[in-house]
C-alpha cells in the first residue's frame, strides 16, 4: 500500500509528555496512519519538515470503549510514532498548550 507523505502523518501529538520529550531528547510524537511503517514515517518527516531523522519508534493503541447513555461504541485503533532527530537539527515548533 502506497501512502503519500501527507497521508502518513495524521497529526502531531502535543501532550505534556510529548513536550518534555521534545525538549530533553529531541523527539517528536505523531499520530500516523495505521498501515505506515518506520521507513515511510522517516521519509515523510524528513521531506515535510526538512530535517534528518536518527530513529523512529512506533506503538499501536487499541480504541477504548466509550459510552453515551445506553449507547456504547469503540473508538478507532491508532498508531503513534516517536521520531528522534539527529543532533544539530532544528526541532519544528507546533502550537503548544
Amino acid at each position: 500500500m502506497h501512502l503519500s507523505d501527507y497521508d502518513v502523518l495524521v497529526r502531531p501529538l502535543v501532550t505534556e509528555k510529548g513536550i518534555t520529550k521534545k525538549e530533553s531528547e529531541r523527539t517528536i510524537s505523531f499520530q500516523v496512519a495505521a498501515g505506515a511503517n518506520k521507513i515511510q514515517i522517516r521519509q515523510a518527516v524528513e521531506k515535510l519538515f526538512n530535517v534528518k531523522v536518527e530513529d523512529v519508534r512506533t506503538a499501536n493503541f487499541e480504541g477504548k470503549l466509550r459510552r453515551r447513555g445506553r449507547f456504547a461504541a469503540y473508538k478507532s485503533d491508532w498508531k503513534k510514532a516517536y521520531v528522534k532527530l539527529q543532533d544539530g537539527q532544528a526541532v519544528p515548533e507546533f502550537t503548544e498548550m
